[in-house]
């Protein structure tokens, strides 16, 4: 069994919807178990500005899944969740990454763990350190490093969003 963070966001339609469907699936997934959600963190568009903001949480999972077979189920969850290749980091309806999985450290063409950009990106960072302070990437924690990068941009760029995270606790029962 391996402990996996996920990474989740939404930027078109209704967002929380589309995340509290996302982790219904997540949690469906055979071989998947304990899913546990940080809160809900708006934050503004990465790499391709002119969209709406997103929606971002993070999210750890055991799994008995190998990577590449983890990675074709959150891609199906996407393509059922209506998500389109529209262009890279464009609006999306959904989007799931395979952040970190315990032990493993792989470069394909398809994935790369720990996640390629995965410092650079405070909309990870942030709600990853919530639930995952201790964890480490890259030798650093995601604690530290999220103080580092927020410490270095601008803090507005991502920001705890108590109502959403509300809607998607009373979503999920939780």
């Amino acid at each position: 069994m391996a402990e996996v963070a996920l990474g989740l966001g939404s930027n078109m339609g209704d967002r929380v919807d589309h995340l509290v469907t996302a982790l219904r699936a997540i949690e469906s997934i055979p071989g998947c178990f304990g899913v546990h959600s940080s809160s809900v963190y708006r934050t503004k568009p990465w790499g391709k500005v002119d969209q709406g903001g997103f929606l971002n949480l993070c999210v750890l999972i055991e799994t008995d899944l190998a990577p590449l077979d983890l990675l074709a189920a959150v891609k199906g969850i996407e393509r059922d969740l209506g998500r389109v290749e529209r262009e890279r980091w464009g609006p999306r309806e959904i989007d799931i990454d395979i952040l970190t999985m315990d032990g493993v450290t792989l470069e394909s063409d398809v994935l790369t763990l720990p996640h390629a950009r995965i410092n650079e990106r405070l909309f990870v960072l942030m709600p990853l350190a919530e639930i995952a302070p201790g964890l480490v990437v890259n030798g650093a924690p995601v604690k530290e490093t999220a103080r580092a990068l927020e410490a270095a941009g601008r803090p507005d760029d991502c920001v705890l969003d108590t109502d959403a995270t509300e809607a998607l606790r009373a979503a999920l029962g939780a």
